[in-house]
């Protein structure tokens, strides 16, 4: 069953291959419109997915719950967990701070993060993501939100130095149409999208799609809505204990997948990084010793 970092969805994920054909239906109706899927009654969950009543229960057992209503209480928990605001998640943090001095806190719980990131993390869907980034016949688009945003912007601001065809989509939505309009079949799209999920990331993702873009998102543990319509998706632990959440496994990722990249295009990125050395030296951009 599912311990305090797992989410349904990874208990599902881990069992699918012992559920029978029945079982496999349910579970691939409650995880398309996940975790809002698993919030009705028994029999509406079981007339959803075109199964009986008893294969609900059976599967929520072999999953290792007692029942479903544990089992629809750990998705009551993890969709609060999505719509937490920061005062909800300092005033939770605070009643069970551990000891110690903050920077110990935080580093502690970064540490775990990332363990238990990469312990989840497929190396094949790296490996796929930085194929993809590194065709340069690709244009790729990048956006973020109103957090994420600034992450989306460093991706993007190494990207442009390694490859041309790289675009930042602006934070404004109401631009975002013009956007898609400029997108071909093929291209890519990286998404950053972590809770409280902003509503216009899934409508991008889903028109991007629709015009043949393939998605690679950026999420958290519990998956932002866009991730049915991505091909590639990095879930990245986020919380610590504080009002706000991390970034640092995220950027971590990102960076990782820019080493990934250039290495594949060294050759031309070099090339690229003379001539930009050649700009700096024009425009007298960075300070130089006399």
């Amino acid at each position: 069953m599912a311990d305090g970092s797992q989410t349904v969805s990874d208990v599902i994920h881990a069992h699918f291959g012992t559920l029978t054909r029945a079982e496999k239906q349910l579970a691939q109706s409650l995880l398309e419109n996940y975790p809002i899927s698993g919030l009705g009654s028994i029999t509406i969950i079981a007339e959803n997915a075109g199964v009986s009543t008893p294969t609900v229960v059976r599967m929520v057992q072999k999953l290792g719950y007692k029942g479903y209503p544990e089992f629809q209480a750990h998705l009551h928990q993890e969709l609060e967990a999505t719509i937490s605001n920061p005062i909800t998640k300092h005033d939770r943090w605070a009643s069970n701070a551990p000891q110690g001095h903050v920077l110990i806190r935080i580093a502690d719980s970064i540490m775990n993060n990332m363990r238990q990131t990469l312990g989840d993390m497929d190396t094949a869907t790296f490996d796929a993501a930085s194929e993809l980034l590194s065709d340069r016949r690709r244009n790729v688009y990048f956006v973020g939100g109103r957090i994420t945003g600034s992450i989306a912007e460093y991706f993007f601001t190494h990207m442009q130095v390694i490859r041309a065809k790289a675009t930042l989509i602006s934070l404004h939505s109401s631009s975002w149409p013009q956007y898609v309009l400029n997108m071909n079949a093929g291209d890519v799209l990286v998404i950053f999208d972590i809770r409280r999920y902003e509503q216009e990331m899934v409508t991008l993702a889903e028109a991007a799609k629709a015009n043949g873009v393939i998605i690679i998102l950026f999420t958290d543990q519990w998956g932002s809505p866009a991730a049915k319509h991505a091909r590639h998706v990095f879930r990245v632990r986020i919380e610590v204990p504080s009002a706000w959440d991390s970034s640092v496994v995220t950027l971590f990722v990102v960076e990782a997948l820019i080493e990934a990249i250039q290495t594949r295009t060294w050759d031309d990125t070099r090339e690229r990084m003379r001539t930009l050395e050649g700009l700096f030296e024009q425009t007298r951009l960075f300070r130089r010793l006399t």
